[in-house]
Formats: structure tokens, C-alpha cells, sequence
């Protein structure tokens, strides 16, 4: 692109494999070998990568702890005219991954952001996962303390969509007993483990029987999970059509009295109901 006699680069937003390195894409490839530098976020991991496929576009460091310093700097080479590839360690980035303030930056800056796509976790769970894909809410990873995950998962209970999570190992049963404890045993659910690699896994089931799989077999708490739960149904205490009731009332009435008034209709917790106003509100 030009800006007069000035030759702008390109921001290029590289989707990598996210285990099976035969998974890069030819287009891939050409933009990681064809650009000035590629902005990764972690050298070393990426490095590896990149020597895989036999190239050696110099790279720099892009992470959640330096990403509003570094982007400046980005911004000022691609100004310069040179094309910069963006990744992340593995898979699509910004999805739960770095990369969103230089993204913001570019476009505020009259710069041209391309995606080069490929491998998304959550889009391979989805796509596999025997579900309803045609709605869904990607919710990325859960806090990671007790509180704040449970109250994230409450404000979830009425969503009558496909939602999705990624979890880390360590957290992976935790959040799984939260999620019975919220959602119920009967929930539809899907866990999604080691997608295209050795040990892949994927198994739909009932919460309840999904989570008593995860506790006798330990081996299903390794490696990164993505996590689907089925969406709320009309028999599921009400929530769909108590959730229709709050939308409702929410466009004439504030929070607090929605939700009691959409309880008191419908028969389902407040508490549940003002939760999911206060994700509506934000």
C-alpha cells in the first residue's frame, strides 16, 4: 500500500499449526519467508518452527507483558515499508493470545492488517464436536481462582448457545467439577484434548459423565483441553425462556429489578438472572 511516494508495509496475521506441523498452510509459509521480521510470542518456541520449515526471517518478541512498548515499534517498520507476520505460539492469534493492541494500532495507524488463516483449537473442537455450531460463544480460558470462575460460569447457566473454553491441565478437572456443579449432569459436553497430535481425544457426553471419565483417568487431564458445553434447553429449569423474559424487561426496566421480575415470571434464580444482566451490560 501507498501513501504517496511512501510505500507502506503489511501487518500479516499468520495462523500456525497447533500440533501437527504438516498442518501449515502453503500461503503460510510463503508470508513467514517473505516478510521483514516475524513479531512472535515466544523466539525460542516459534524458532523451532520456523526452522522446521527451513527459514530465516529474523523474529522479535511480542508477548502479553511487552505487546504496548513492542507495538510501537512494529508500527514504525511497517510505516518504513517493511511487511512484519504475526503469531503466536500456536494457532490463530489474539484467540486467547497476544496481539490485539498491535492489531488496534495498525488499523489506527492507516495500516493494512491480512490474515493468512489455518488452525484454531476452538474452531477444530467446534467443527468435530457434534454440537450446535450455528451460534456459539467463545468464552476463552476461565479465571483461574475458585470465585471468579464460578461466577463467570453462573452468568453462563441461561446462555442457550454452544459456549466454549480453553483450560490448562492443571485446572482442566476443577473447572470441569464447577461446571457440573452450575450446568447440571445432564448438560451435553464435549472435551477436546491434544487436538492433531499423538493423543488426541474427543469425547461428547453428559457433564456428569464426562467428569467422572476426567477423575478415573488422570491421562485426560494432560495437555491443553477445549472445553464445549451444550446450550441451555427449554426443559433446563426454564433458563431459555427466562432468559427471553430478562432481555425483555432489561430494555425498559435497571438490572437488580429486571432480574427479580424475570424470577418471579419464570420461576428461575435471581441470582442466575442478575449475573447474566451484568455480562449483558458490559
Amino acid at each position: 500500500m501507498s501513501i504517496g511516494s511512501v510505500t507502506i508495509g503489511t501487518l500479516y496475521v499468520v495462523a500456525t499449526p497447533i500440533g501437527n506441523l504438516a498442518d501449515i498452510s502453503e500461503r503460510a509459509r510463503q508470508v513467514l519467508a517473505g516478510v521483514a521480521v516475524v513479531a512472535a510470542e515466544d523466539t525460542r518456541h516459534s524458532g523451532q518452527l520456523l526452522k522446521h520449515l527451513a527459514i530465516s526471517t529474523p523474529m522479535l518478541a511480542l508477548h502479553e507483558h511487552n505487546e504496548r512498548q513492542a507495538s510501537q515499534g512494529i508500527i514504525e517498520r511497517l510505516q518504513r515499508g517493511e511487511d512484519v507476520a504475526l503469531i503466536s505460539d500456536a494457532g490463530t492469534p489474539l484467540l486467547s493470545d497476544p496481539g490485539y493492541h498491535l492489531v488496534g494500532a495498525a488499523h489506527q495507524a492507516g495500516i493494512r492488517v491480512s490474515p493468512i488463516p489455518g488452525a484454531s483449537a476452538m474452531l477444530g473442537a467446534l467443527s468435530a464436536a457434534g454440537l450446535a455450531t450455528d451460534r456459539f460463544v467463545f468464552e476463552g480460558f476461565l479465571p483461574a481462582r475458585a470465585g471468579p470462575r464460578r461466577r463467570r460460569l453462573e452468568a453462563l447457566q441461561c446462555e442457550p448457545r454452544t459456549t466454549a473454553y480453553y483450560e490448562a491441565p492443571h485446572r482442566l478437572l476443577e473447572s470441569l467439577q464447577d461446571m457440573l456443579d452450575i450446568f447440571g449432569a445432564a448438560r451435553p459436553a464435549v472435551l477436546a484434548r491434544e487436538l492433531t497430535k499423538v493423543h488426541e481425544t474427543i469425547r461428547l457426553s453428559t457433564l456428569g459423565e464426562l467428569v467422572q471419565w476426567v477423575e478415573d483417568d488422570t491421562n485426560q487431564q494432560r495437555g491443553e483441553a477445549v472445553i464445549l458445553i451444550g446450550g441451555a434447553e427449554a426443559n433446563d429449569d426454564g433458563a431459555v425462556e427466562a432468559a427471553r423474559v430478562l432481555d425483555i424487561l432489561l430494555k425498559e426496566l435497571p438490572l437488580k429489578q429486571a432480574a427479580a421480575l424475570a424470577s418471579e415470571i419464570t420461576g428461575a434464580k435471581k441470582n442466575a438472572l442478575y449475573k447474566r444482566a451484568l455480562e449483558l451490560a458490559d
